[in-house]
C-alpha cells in the first residue's frame, strides 16, 4: 500500500470525548470541526470507531544497541554488567550490522505510531569514533520526511574531546555522555559542555543513573542557566531517593535553568535495585514532583531488546502504561510525557489534532485514552506530516462456545 494524503479525517473520537472531522492542510492541521453527516468524499479517511491522538515521540532511544540481545545473550544484571556485555559486542560490530538493526527498530517505532526519535549513539574511547554515528545517519536519511531523528553523540567516559568533535562532524546533533560514571563527574561534564559551547549545539546527558550517587543534574543546571540551546538530563533516578528538603531546591534550579528531564521507566526498572533484595527501590525519576516544580518532563522507551533491557516493543503505549502503574502519574500525564512533553524536550513543533499544529497523528481502535494505553491496540493508522505512512488492521476470531460445551 502506498502512502497518501487524506483531505479530511472523518468522525474521529478525540481523547476529550469529542467526535470531530479534522481538515488537513498539507503537513498541518487546518481545522477541527464537529463531525458532519455529509457523505464521504474520495479523499476522506473514515475514522468512525477510531481514537485520534497526537503521534508519540521517543526522546530517549539507543538505535545503535537495539535488537542486539539475541546475538549477545547477555547475563541479567545491573548497569555495570549491561555496559560490559555491550562493549564486548560493540567492539566487533561493523557499520552495516548496526545500520541493519537500527533500520528494523525505526520501522517498529513508525509502525507503532512514533514519528520522532532522539537516539543516543556510542562514541567509543578507542577505535573508529564515528562508526555507529555513520550507521544511524544513514537510517535518518532513509526515513527523512517520515520520522524526525536526532542523534546524540554518547561520549565514553573520560573521552578525548576530539573524538566527540569527529562524531558531530559525521552527523550527530547534540553532545551527550554519562558523567556520573566518570572518576571525576564534574570534570567529565565540563569537558563535554565545552565541546557543545564550541559547536553551538545542545546537550543530553545520562544523569544520576544510580539510586544513591550522581550530581550531573545539579551541575548542568548551574553551568548552563544562561544557555538558549536544548539541555536535557535523562534518567535522573537518584532524584527518587531524595527527601523534599534536598529535592525541592534542585528541581527549582533545573526549572529556572530550563533543563528538561527524561524518565526511562522500563530500562531503569530493569537495571536498578539489584543490590536491594528486600523492599527493592524502583528506579524512576519522580515525574509528578518534577512536573509540579515546572520542569519539562518527558519519558522514553530507552533500550529495545539489548543488554540494558531484554524486552521492549518500541511502543509509546508501553512506556505510558509503566508511567501510570510504576510512577503513579495520571493517564493524561503519562500520555503527555510521550507526546507533547517529549516533543517539547526535543525542540520540535507541537503536533496533534489541534488547529495549526503539525499533522503527526495516530489513530487506534479504542474507546478512550485509558482503553488505548491499557490494551495497546494493534489496529493503528499512522500519519506523519499529513501523510498516511503506516497502517495495521487485524482480523480476530474466537471459537464460539456451544451449550453442550458449557454443560
Amino acid at each position: 500500500m502506498d502512502s497518501y494524503r487524506p483531505r479530511r479525517l472523518r468522525r474521529a473520537a478525540l481523547a476529550d470525548g469529542r467526535v470531530v472531522d479534522v481538515v488537513l492542510d498539507a503537513d498541518t492541521v487546518g481545522a477541527v470541526r464537529p463531525a458532519s453527516d455529509a457523505p464521504m468524499a474520495p479523499d476522506d479517511l473514515d475514522l468512525d470507531g477510531w481514537l485520534l491522538l497526537t503521534a508519540p515521540a521517543d526522546p530517549h532511544a539507543h538505535l545503535d544497541k537495539a535488537l542486539s540481545w539475541d546475538a549477545i545473550q547477555p547475563p541479567s544484571g545491573d548497569l555495570d554488567r549491561a555496559i560490559a556485555s555491550w562493549l564486548a559486542y560493540f567492539g566487533q560490530a561493523d557499520e552495516d550490522e548496526i545500520h541493519s538493526r537500527a533500520m528494523r527498530t525505526v520501522e517498529r517505532y513508525l509502525q507503532n505510531g512514533t514519528t520522532a526519535i532522539r537516539t543516543h549513539v556510542d562514541v567509543p574511547a578507542e577505535g573508529d569514533p564515528t562508526r555507529a554515528v555513520r550507521a544511524v545517519v544513514r537510517v535518518r536519511e532513509a526515513f527523512a520526511g517520515l520520522v524526525d531523528i536526532e542523534i546524540v553523540a554518547l561520549a565514553g567516559r573520560d573521552i578525548d574531546p576530539l573524538r566527540v568533535e569527529e562524531a558531530l562532524a559525521a552527523g550527530a546533533d547534540l553532545v551527550g555522555g554519562a558523567p556520573h560514571l566518570a572518576v571525576d563527574e564534574e570534570a567529565d561534564l565540563e569537558r563535554l559542555l565545552q565541546i557543545a559551547e564550541r559547536r553551538g549545539v545542545g546537550v543530553d546527558f545520562h544523569a544520576d543513573e544510580a539510586l544513591r550517587r550522581g550530581s550531573t543534574l545539579a551541575h548542568l543546571a548551574r553551568r548552563t542557566s544562561d544557555w538558549s540551546v536544548t539541555r536535557t538530563a535523562s534518567h535522573c533516578v537518584r532524584l527518587s531517593m531524595l527527601d523534599d528538603a534536598e529535592l525541592e531546591p534542585l528541581l527549582a534550579d533545573a526549572a529556572r535553568a530550563g533543563v528538561g528531564v527524561i524518565a526511562n521507566p522500563m530500562t531503569n526498572l530493569y537495571l536498578q535495585g539489584w543490590d536491594d533484595p528486600v523492599a527493592t527501590p524502583r528506579g524512576i525519576a519522580p515525574i509528578r514532583k518534577l512536573r509540579a516544580a515546572g520542569v519539562v518532563t518527558a519519558a522514553g522507551g530507552d533500550n529495545v531488546r539489548d543488554p540494558f533491557n531484554p524486552l521492549g516493543r518500541a511502543d509509546a503505549f508501553e512506556t505510558a502504561m509503566l508511567l501510570v502503574t510504576a510512577a503513579h502519574v495520571s493517564i493524561a500525564e503519562a500520555w503527555d510525557a510521550v507526546t507533547a512533553s517529549a516533543r517539547a524536550v526535543m525542540g520540535l513543533p507541537p503536533a496533534g489534532p489541534e488547529t495549526g499544529r503539525r499533522a503527526d497523528l495516530l489513530a487506534v481502535r479504542g474507546g478512550s485514552l485509558a482503553d488505548a494505553i491499557a490494551s495497546a491496540p494493534a489496529d493503528r493508522i499512522v500519519i506523519s506530516r499529513g501523510r498516511v505512512v503506516a497502517r495495521a488492521d487485524t482480523t480476530r476470531w474466537i471459537h464460539p462456545r456451544s451449550q453442550k460445551e458449557d454443560a
